[in-house]
């Protein structure tokens, strides 16, 4: 309860507003506020044009916002507040329970999904897709008297925004687009569009907020690792499909949770991907030189001795970005440099090495003045 304590604090207010005004100024927000919506808008459309048509539940809020909106009998707007309503729900909870863990980034990317969904409403509905316009005065007056109607599969009938009955004949935007009417296509077009989303918004420190949020909730007060906490979530959040769906839409539901945790662990280790690169060479200069003061990367030497050959030789490794280690190659190539090079991924790093010449103004000078001090600190050794 420490936390709702200090909401009285003035002190709080005044350091927030301090924070507040210095993120705003900064170039670097503005850039990152871009980005996050423009991977939200395509997380929208996943929500909009493959999970709602086709009424196909996942284990995310979104799934679970399309169970009440379904079962309530809404449409998109109301969709769109659900979403937004469940995601403030649960970020004011986890305020509460386990503390101000959420920053910025998360509120907003959680809080925008609702009105993405209503942009692509907007912009191009999917009843454009998977809808006809019926002329049919009796079942218009009961839809603008605001009663529900059925046709003859039980689907209801829509009305449009310029005020046309719309008949449901196509299950989902895939059936409509490609002619495949299986919801498994369905399926594989959310989690791709969506993963790629939230490996996107995990890339800018950031997350879709929702499941992650309910995950923190359940690894405190449960005990689980934040893995099993996400997974227990959505495997709940996808039985609630009970109330609209068949078994078989539930059970392809719980599948396409396990994919997308799949996805999304491929498409992050993907984007953080680096070439850790070790070069023996007697002839090291040239490689060091290069590494250091036109690619603007860090690198070792180590001392090494031929167990054949008996010859000593100079280890170089440096941690580099793809582009980074063709650029490397390209100049081992080009001028001819004897040397053996071996290369691996490595999926994240931290530290250091994110300093680089291009975003880092004095990279040589300060390059130059750490070897200084590291020579005053250790002179004595």
């Amino acid at each position: 309860m420490e936390s709702i304590r200090s909401l009285f604090s003035k002190t709080y207010w005044k350091n927030l507003a301090l924070v507040v005004l210095m993120t705003i100024r900064a170039p670097k927000f503005w850039k990152e506020l871009f980005l996050m919506t423009f991977g939200m808008i395509f997380g929208g459309a996943a929500v909009y044009y493959f999970l709602m048509p086709s009424k196909l539940i996942v284990g995310t809020i979104s799934g679970l916002s399309i169970v009440i909106n379904t079962t309530l009998g809404g449409n998109a707007d109301t969709l769109s507040y659900w979403i937004m309503g469940i995601n403030a729900f649960l970020l004011i909870l986890a305020f509460i329970l386990i503390g101000n863990e959420f920053g910025f980034k998360t509120v907003y990317t959680a809080m925008i999904l609702g009105p993405c969904i209503q942009f692509w409403d907007r912009v191009y509905p999917y009843t454009n897709f998977t809808h006809q316009v019926v002329d049919n005065p009796e079942i218009l007056s009961q839809l603008q008297a605001g009663l529900q109607v059925l046709d003859g599969n039980g689907n209801p009938y829509l009305l449009s925004r310029t005020g046309e009955v719309l008949e449901q004949i196509k299950s989902s935007v895939m059936a409509a687009g490609l002619g495949m009417g299986d919801v498994w296509y369905d399926l594989l077009c959310f989690v791709f569009l969506l993963s790629a989303c939230q490996a996107f918004e995990f890339r800018l420190n950031a997350s879709t907020g929702g499941l992650d949020i309910l995950g923190k909730i359940i690894n405190k007060y449960l005990h689980f690792d934040i893995g099993a906490s996400v997974s227990i979530g959505g495997a709940i959040i996808c039985c609630s499909a009970f109330l609209i769906n068949d078994f078989r839409m539930v059970v392809i539901g719980l599948i396409g949770t396990w994919i997308n945790g799949l996805v999304i662990d491929y498409f992050t280790a993907t984007m953080n991907n680096r070439k850790r690169v070790s070069i023996i060479t007697e002839d090291y200069e040239p490689i060091r030189r290069y590494i250091v003061r036109t690619i603007g990367r860090g690198c070792s030497l180590y001392t090494l001795e031929g167990g054949y050959t008996g010859l000593k030789h100079i280890e170089i490794r440096s941690m580099l970005t793809k582009d980074e280690y063709a650029q490397l190659a390209k100049f081992i190539s080009t001028n001819d440099v004897h040397a053996f090079m071996t290369v691996d991924n490595c999926s994240e790093v931290h530290g250091t090495w994110l300093l680089h010449k291009s975003h880092y103004a004095n990279f040589i000078e300060d390059i130059k003045q750490r070897k200084v001090e590291y020579k005053q600190k250790h002179k004595h050794i």
